[in-house]
């Protein structure tokens, strides 16, 4: 087994654990939305030690429904992903381009 073959065993084990242990663990067991997001976890933190904070900004546009919001995340996440897997795409392209325009060429057997 390659040493890349190892890393890359180890990090998707990891990837899996740390989808699989909070679960395991119950770490979101007595709330009312366990896996809430950050935004909505210090949003509820600041009402309850400020209850009269005033948002300095409001956001440009407020999706009519989580159902939306969450379709919209996919979407950015989609598009990044596409990105990321563009870019890495072309740099293999190249590499192995520049590998190929290096090679000797092969000698032709003329008779």
């Amino acid at each position: 087994m390659s040493r890349n073959t190892k890393i890359n065993g180890l990090l998707l084990l990891m990837v899996a654990a740390l989808a699989v242990i909070p679960l395991a663990l119950g770490l979101g067991e007595g709330k009312e939305e366990p896996f809430a997001g950050a935004d909505a976890q210090a949003e509820a933190a600041i009402t309850e030690l400020e209850p009269d904070y005033e948002p300095w900004f409001s956001p440009l546009y407020e999706p009519p429904s989580g159902e939306v919001e969450s379709a919209l995340f996919a979407l950015q996440a989609a598009l990044g992903a596409g990105v990321l897997a563009y870019y890495f795409g072309v740099r293999r392209g190249r590499r192995q381009g520049a590998a190929a325009a290096a090679a000797p060429a092969p000698a032709s057997s003329e008779a």
